[in-house]
């Protein structure tokens, strides 16, 4: 089933017409390798200052009508334990790439978090590899990084200052290190084609991901893109249900831009292989502040309130909640 030659992964991303049956068919797949259970990931966005300026990306260095901000040790302390208390047994620290947080300081974090029994996944970018294994033996299980795309030419005009080589060399010392990793595309970008994106999902099984994020681009206001077209969420679903019947064990989050282009777009992943929700629970102006793409969803909610929101909704759709670490091939972490 896994086996799918590039031609045939073409033809199933085209096939606009026999979408339904495609979906059903990954979430077959899903149910019979990683089952009914839905794994919630408490998702904690503690800085929005990034050094890129990736030319998608609401938090680019170059938007200057973003306020910044990152939280203090003691806040994103607070944060991690009020999660931890809802009942998350994952929590994912994701940032801009934000340099005011050392090793030492990242080390210190992890270490406070990990007290809480909960797995812990970073998703700050790329760095050093004394940095990745000095997180990891602070107590880091997992990271997620994506590729965005394997089209180099189309990297390195939407990444400037950006090397394509290096961040495959990350995403393999990530590995090395021995951590669950993530990683993902983007779908929908300017002269993105098929082709590529069919290359994409073969990078991604080649180097053997634990988990795999497909997200649909789409264009922010202050942002180099902003005239682009984007916003499509159902060659976004195709993909990620080829990704499924491609790596049929991996973990696969039901992303929260689909449901910022469609009110059930999280529901339309989970039906169509996804297994995985981060609902997000930062506190106040930050969730507003980590503007990614416009038009993000649930940004004047409660941690709560998301939590409960979503949960009655994994519920509805005959899914149950994850209440273990929910790592791949049922991995602890440290």
């Amino acid at each position: 089933m896994s086996d799918f030659s590039r031609e045939q992964i073409i033809k199933l991303l085209q096939d606009e017409e026999n979408e339904s049956d495609l979906l059903k068919k990954a979430d077959a797949v899903r149910k019979q390798f990683v089952g009914d259970e839905v794994h919630l990931r408490g998702l904690i966005e503690f800085s929005n200052i990034c050094r890129n300026n990736c030319q998608y990306c609401g938090l680019q260095r170059d938007n200057k009508r973003l306020a910044r901000y990152h939280m203090s040790e003691e806040e994103l302390l607070k944060t991690a334990k009020q999660a931890a208390d809802m009942g998350f047994k994952t929590l994912v620290l994701q940032s801009g790439e934000d340099l005011y947080y050392t090793r030492d300081r990242m080390c210190r974090i992890i270490e406070s978090i990990k007290k809480n029994d909960v797995a812990l996944t970073l998703s700050i970018g790329e760095r050093e590899y004394d940095d990745y294994k000095a997180f990891r033996n602070s107590g880091a299980d997992r990271y997620l990084m994506r590729i965005e795309t394997t089209d180099k030419d189309l990297y390195h005009r939407l990444n400037p200052g950006m090397n394509w080589q290096h961040r495959h060399e990350c995403l393999m010392m990530i590995k090395e290190l021995g951590y669950e990793l993530g990683s993902g595309i983007m779908v929908g970008l300017p002269n993105q084609t098929i082709e590529s994106i069919a290359d994409d999902l073969l990078y991604l099984k080649k180097i053997g991901v634990d988990m795999a994020g497909i997200g649909p681009f789409i264009p922010h206001p202050q942002t180099q893109l902003k005239n682009a077209v984007g916003n499509n969420l159902h060659l976004s679903l195709r993909t990620m249900a080829v990704m499924r019947l491609l790596l049929p064990d991996i973990n696969i989050p039901a992303t929260t831009a689909m449901e910022s282009l469609h009110p059930k777009g999280r529901i339309m992943a989970l039906k169509g292989g996804a297994n995985v929700v981060m609902p997000n629970v930062t506190e106040g102006e930050y969730r507003r502040l980590y503007e990614l793409y416009p038009g993000k969803v649930c940004v004047d909610d409660t941690p709560l309130h998301c939590r409960s929101c979503i949960g009655a909704k994994i519920i509805a759709i005959g899914r149950k909640i994850g209440q273990s670490y929910g790592g791949h091939n049922g991995r602890l972490p440290l």
